[in-house]
């Protein structure tokens, strides 16, 4: 499959980094054709500006300052995020990748406000490498909007067809070698069987 990699953190050398040259050669290794966008290499910009919210709604006008974006999850059959959860959200450069390249005429048709419709059909396979400096009951305690980010509203946009797995690596704060070891070792077998 044609797989985009969305892949959001900062630091070179953080675990989450490490993370995502796992999910790279996982999927590369199972002869997926890769399009990698590392959102802060690329030097994304998260902010919606007024222009681009005054313009929201004129399809197709609304792509033009993230064209590239646009054009490359249109062309994805699967997408694969990666990245860390912070202050129980996505990160501020992920978030503002939701806010404007899923818009409408792009990961749905609101011409008929009623009745919104997704336009992400072509997306098959969804799924997520995350982390959490907190423990998973602390998450759940707090809505863990990132899971629900990926597995309900990415799902729903892809009008429920896609396939969605969710992999996530609670309590970083207290984790051993071993122990995080074990989860990149696991991310790396699940994206080598990714179909």
């Amino acid at each position: 499959m044609r797989v985009l990699v969305i892949y959001c953190h900062p630091v070179e050398t953080s675990y989450n980094a490490a993370l995502h040259t796992e999910v790279l050669a996982g999927l590369r290794s199972a002869g997926h054709e890769v399009d990698d966008c590392d959102l802060y290499a690329e030097g994304f910009d998260p902010v919606l500006s007024r222009e681009e919210r005054l313009g929201y709604h004129e399809v197709p006008g609304n792509r033009v300052p993230v064209q590239r974006y646009v054009d490359r999850l249109l062309r994805a059959e699967a997408v694969v995020f990666c990245f860390p959860t912070w202050c129980f959200g996505m990160p501020a450069m992920l978030k503002g990748f939701f806010d404007r390249v899923l818009m409408p005429g792009v990961a749905f048709d609101i011409s008929d406000p009623n009745n919104v419709k997704p336009s992400l059909t072509h997306i098959r396979r969804i799924s997520a490498v995350v982390t959490y400096g907190r423990a998973r009951w602390t998450a759940l305690l707090m809505g863990d909007p990132p899971r629900k980010s990926v597995t309900r509203y990415m799902r729903l946009l892809t009008g429920g067809r896609a396939r969605v797995d969710y992999h996530a690596c609670y309590h970083m704060n207290v984790a051993t070698t071993p122990r995080l070891d074990a989860f990149r070792q696991r991310v790396g077998r699940a994206m080598a069987r990714f179909a």
